[in-house]
């Protein structure tokens, strides 16, 4: 079962009952969910020793990952009992090509946007990604040791298009958006628009809206991209669910 650790206001005048670990269904997925008092003035250290115990009792349920509050501080104590947060990657390499255009529409520059492609091998996310930009955009390059061949052909035949295969260090630094599916430390990511797609990029998603009916189903309190990938993964929410748009809380 998927975690879920939220913060919670504390009850003027009313001793604190002993935090428990209760389920929460969102979107009919179950999460174990556990409840953190924490005050406008409630010591950093405190918090930690709570938040361990929190960690604690995820662990126990077998919870591994868990949907944090937004920029939660105390990752660290809840990895100590294997629990870490929520991956957003999976969500983001699946919203790859809608980012891009909505990052390039929103700096004007939608118009023949030649947008580079580089990637470390030919995955199921780099081909989805590769042909819907491909639809979107005019110009693709795509940097890819192996593979980049087949897919070229592939599109060519299902949908007309093509692809710039193995195009020059310049030419990829000149693109009006880079999308990188691994480091590549010899890039100077100058880009208009840069897309890194892998863990620890420091990368984030656009602001993300669900239909009405789902959103007022939603809690507060949680880290809306952590949310929303858990959702996804547990196929609690369908491909084009999620859309780009307003921030909501």
């Amino acid at each position: 079962m998927m975690g879920m650790l939220l913060w919670k206001s504390p009850e003027a005048g009313k001793r604190e009952k002993r935090m428990a670990l209760t389920e929460r269904s969102v979107l009919h997925m179950r999460f174990a969910c556990v409840e953190v008092v924490r005050g406008p003035k409630t010591p950093s250290a405190v918090l930690r020793r709570r938040v361990a115990s929190a960690a604690k009792k995820l662990h126990r349920a077998g919870v591994t990952r868990a949907v944090l509050p937004p920029d939660f501080p105390f990752s660290a104590e809840l990895e100590k009992y294997g629990v870490r947060p929520v991956s957003t990657l999976p969500l983001r390499r699946a919203l790859a090509a809608e980012t891009v255009g909505w990052r390039l529409e929103r700096l004007g520059l939608t118009a023949g946007a030649r947008v580079a492609v580089v990637g470390e091998q030919l995955t199921g996310e780099l081909v989805r990604t590769v042909t819907e930009l491909c639809l979107r955009c005019r110009y693709v390059l795509l940097d890819l040791p192996y593979g980049g061949e087949e897919l070229s052909r592939q599109l060519r035949r299902e949908y007309g298009v093509s692809l710039l295969l193995g195009p020059s260090k310049e030419q990829l630094e000149g693109a009006e958006a880079l999308v990188l599916f691994g480091e590549r430390q010899d890039l100077g990511r100058k880009n208009p628009v840069v897309l890194a797609l892998y863990e620890g990029s420091g990368d984030t998603l656009p602001p993300l809206v669900l239909p009405p009916a789902m959103e007022e189903r939603l809690p507060a309190g949680c880290d809306r991209p952590q949310l929303l990938s858990a959702l996804r993964e547990a196929g609690a929410l369908r491909p084009g669910q999620i859309s780009l748009g307003t921030s909501k809380g």
